[in-house]
């Protein structure tokens, strides 16, 4: 088989890693260079191609449709791996919330969109124990497995109605995961709100509103500093489920199962 035979093969992984790349977190931030991302899906898609020894494909019609087929599953991928992860923002924009910084927004530089102070914050973090976890070699290793479930020259089967349950139980997980990152930072500035509420009515001559501010983003910093080595262990969770979450839309796209396990 010559290079030329190839081609059309090696195209279309191209197009199912890059794709996965535009979507995935860490690697689609804006500032990676784009040149970076192009040349590692390139050098990535060339050794996924030795590995799997595809078949002929003929560029015609069903080629494009093929193409088409393989940005879907990149761009799928990389966004309910992204989807899960987002969790630790939406549990930091909770703590933000109740500690009175939810006008605070900044500019996240790495997707150019605004985030909460407090989940950027975690979200950093989220991403360092990541890095030193190499969890992030199981992104890419959930790239290359695909095609054991969904082939080069094999086209989707979205007729299964789990697909929609999935999704929506990948919702349901995201906001579980950060309802249980957020609890105990919520649950002390409810009972110091339920504090300065009896304090209000006790002592009316005490301004509340110039005491409670400042009280609670001091007991929000010092809940954070308690519970920080529980995050981290639900953050370790996080990436497991977001791997979980990655194989099971890849076998329900493949028609394998009801991924729903």
């Amino acid at each position: 088989m010559t290079i030329l035979d190839n081609f059309p093969a090696f195209l279309l992984v191209f197009m199912r890693v890059s794709a996965f790349f535009v979507t995935l977190p860490l690697f689609s931030y804006r500032n990676i260079p784009n040149i970076f991302k192009i040349g590692f899906s390139f050098f990535l898609a060339w050794i996924m191609l030795l590995t799997l020894d595809p078949p002929v494909i003929p560029i015609d019609g069903n080629f494009f449709l093929l193409i088409l087929k393989e940005a879907f599953i990149g761009l799928a991928i990389g966004f309910i791996a992204y989807l899960i992860l987002a969790a630790v923002q939406i549990a930091g924009s909770f703590i933000d919330f109740q500690m009175g910084f939810a006008i605070a927004n900044v500019i996240d530089p790495q997707t150019g969109t605004q985030s909460p102070l407090i989940g950027q914050f975690l979200y950093t973090f989220a991403l360092f124990l990541m890095i030193s976890l190499n969890a992030h070699h199981l992104l890419l290793d959930g790239v290359y497995y695909s095609y054991q479930f969904m082939p080069i020259d094999a086209f989707l089967s979205l007729e299964n109605e789990n697909i929609a349950k999935f999704i929506i139980q990948s919702f349901n997980s995201m906001f579980i995961i950060a309802f249980q990152m957020s609890i105990p930072v919520v649950g002390s500035l409810f009972l110091v709100d339920i504090a300065l509420g009896i304090v209000a009515r006790t002592v009316p001559q005490l301004n509340i509103f110039v005491v409670g501010l400042p009280l609670k983003i001091g007991v929000s910093f010092i809940m954070l500093i308690f519970v920080m080595g529980g995050l981290f262990v639900l953050m370790q969770h996080l990436f497991e489920t977001m791997t979980i979450t990655m194989r099971g839309l890849m076998e329900l796209f493949g028609g394998v199962g009801n991924g729903m396990d």
